[in-house]
């Protein structure tokens, strides 16, 4: 599995994508550092550009990866080695290559821009974290989706599907939910389905930190209700890691019954 994971970093670092992925963040985090003097605002305008395009590059750069490596991937297969190790590997290269692009992007302007107070470089580390989740979580779920599906096309839409239904389709449906049941109570019902979305969840996380009330929303303001900052942001990492295992169980158990 380490040696598959080690080729898949290599393979990922001769694309110009994955430079122009951190290149791309390092740009925008230092003009915001520039423009803003206020380190919240600057963590605001990159949190709200991390939670759309971050999982959007994960599921794209996952589900290309799968079919562009498969003749490869079916060659490992034909050597005795572990159909887990090989997928599970191609999986973390793919993850650390862009969690490291994230972290970097993001990371190297906090450096240049020390300047700013302790507790904004909590809130910004903060929002590293938040998009790391997001790239496990999303280039697992293009993985598993790469699997289910062997025609290509196929497996880029339904992909491309995940995405928008978690960062638009899903809070459309919440808003009219809440809005059509306005008369009930619905607090049990806010948190299971801000559960049920791993970018609303990123969110929260990342304005429990913040600690800022105007912006927290609904289903932020009852995270920080009913279960304060430090047990709502315990429980959100929490959900965040169930995110990510059963995308991988489900990598793990399709890839032993598929047949290549």
């Amino acid at each position: 599995m380490r040696k598959v994971m080690k080729y898949t970093v290599i393979d990922l670092l001769r694309s110009r994508w994955t430079y122009f992925y951190c290149g791309f963040f390092f740009i925008l985090s230092g003009l915001l550092f520039l423009l803003s003097n206020d380190p919240s605002q600057v963590i605001i305008t990159l949190m709200n550009v991390v939670l759309i395009l971050v999982p959007l590059i994960s599921t794209i750069f996952g589900v290309m990866y799968y079919y562009n490596s498969r003749e490869f991937a079916e060659l490992l297969l034909a050597q005795p080695i572990k159909r887990t190790d090989i997928f599970l590997g191609q999986y973390l290269g793919i993850a650390c290559s862009l969690s490291f692009s994230i972290a970097l992007g993001i990371g190297l302007p906090l450096l240049i821009f020390s300047s700013i107070s302790d507790l904004s470089i909590g809130n910004y580390l903060m929002l590293i974290v938040t998009g790391i989740f997001l790239s496990l979580i999303f280039s697992a779920i293009s993985f598993l989706t790469a699997l289910l599906f062997e025609n290509k096309l196929k497996g880029f839409g339904a992909s491309i599907f995940i995405w928008l239904f978690f960062a638009i389709i899903y809070d459309a449906l919440f808003l009219i939910a809440l809005s059509f049941f306005s008369d009930y109570p619905l607090e049990n019902f806010a948190l299971f389905a801000s559960i049920g979305n791993p970018i609303d969840l990123s969110r929260i996380l990342i304005i429990l930190k913040l600690d800022i009330s105007a912006l927290m929303g609904y289903t932020g303001a009852l995270f920080s209700k009913l279960m304060g900052n430090f047990n709502g942001m315990l429980v959100a990492f929490s959900v965040l890691m169930a995110w990510i295992i059963i995308p991988l169980v489900g990598i793990v158990r399709v890839s032993l019954k598929k047949d290549f």
